[in-house]
C-alpha cells in the first residue's frame, strides 16, 4: 500500500536491544471537504512511521518534507500508565520517494541529487540505489 503527507518532525534513529537500528517518523495526512451547510471541514491524521532498512535515510528525513511511502498498515492498541486507552497507527515503511521540498536544514547538506531527481521510491533490498 502506499501513502502520502508531511514529516511533521525530524526523523530520529533508535536502535533495539538487539542492535538493529531503525528510523522513525511521523506524518500528516491532510483530508478537507465541505459539510453540508457548506462549511470547510479540515481533518489531519498522524501516522507514526518505522523504516528498518538503513539509518542513512534519517539526515534527509526532515520536518516538512512531503513524501510518499510504501509498506504495510498497522494498528496498535494499549493501555496508558493513567489507565487510559489508547490507539494509534503505524506503518512499517519498505520505500520512500520524496515529493516535496526539504525544509528546516542547512541546504547543502539536504539538497536533491541526481539520484534524488528521478522521484523512483527505494524498493527493499536495494539499498546501493539509496539516494544517500
Amino acid at each position: 500500500m502506499n501513502i502520502s503527507g508531511t514529516l511533521t518532525r525530524d526523523a530520529k534513529v533508535s536502535t533495539t536491544p538487539n542492535g538493529k537500528e531503525v528510523v522513525n517518523f511521523s506524518i500528516a495526512i491532510n483530508d478537507n471537504y465541505k459539510d453540508k451547510e457548506g462549511h470547510r471541514v479540515e481533518n489531519t491524521t498522524f501516522i507514526d512511521c518505522a523504516y528498518w532498512l538503513t539509518a542513512k535515510a534519517a539526515p534527509w528525513l526532515v520536518q516538512g518534507l512531503f513524501v510518499e511511502l510504501y509498506g504495510e498498515l498497522s494498528a496498535r492498541a494499549w493501555i496508558n500508565n493513567s489507565g487510559e486507552a489508547k490507539a494509534g497507527i503505524n506503518f512499517h515503511v519498505t520505500a520512500i520517494k520524496p515529493i516535496g521540498k526539504f525544509a528546516k536544514k542547512d541546504p547543502e547538506t539536504v539538497q536533491g541529487s541526481k539520484e534524488q531527481e528521478n522521484n523512483e521510491p527505494v524498493p527493499a533490498g536495494e539499498e546501493d540505489a539509496l539516494p544517500f
